[in-house]
């Protein structure tokens, strides 16, 4: 898992030429003034999910994993706090390999993500995104979806 500010991006676009497409899709477009929806990047190998949303109760958010797409998830406004760890032994809820997620049980450890701010998730990493910091607050996030 990367946890970073996006004026860092360099630091991880080389480790594959993948990723450095979904975070040129970051900083070249005006995230702020795009609608929700979803972005082709490159022929559904880089594709970004542009979303808004209020952030929940953690009871309310899912632990997900993914076996075929690297996640970055990016906060253009807002913040919310995510339940992140490692995947090892958590029982599986629910799978839908086609769509490439995974649910599970588990416990998180809690990161904080602001506006500006993004992280990337790997096969091995699981989080539990949309969490609230005190009460509920809107978010809008770019999620880009990197096949691995």
């Amino acid at each position: 898992m990367i946890l970073d500010k996006i004026e860092n991006y360099k630091l991880y676009a080389g480790i594959t030429e993948r990723l450095a497409k979904g975070f040129e899709f970051i900083i070249n477009n005006d995230l702020v003034a795009m609608a929700y929806g979803t972005y082709d990047i490159e022929d559904k190998a880089v594709f970004a999910i542009v979303q808004e949303y209020d952030t929940k109760e953690e009871k309310d958010c899912v632990l997900e994993g993914h076996t075929k797409y690297i996640d970055i998830q990016y906060i253009i406004e807002g913040s919310e706090l995510m339940g992140v760890t490692t995947k090892r032994d958590q029982k599986v809820v629910t799978s839908d390999l086609d769509k490439d997620y995974t649910f599970y049980e588990g416990e998180t450890a809690y990161i904080k993500l602001t506006e500006g701010m993004f992280t990337v998730f790997f096969p091995d990493d699981l989080h539990r995104p949309s969490i609230q910091d005190g009460q509920s607050s809107r978010v809008k996030k770019v999620v880009v979806k990197v096949q691995i």
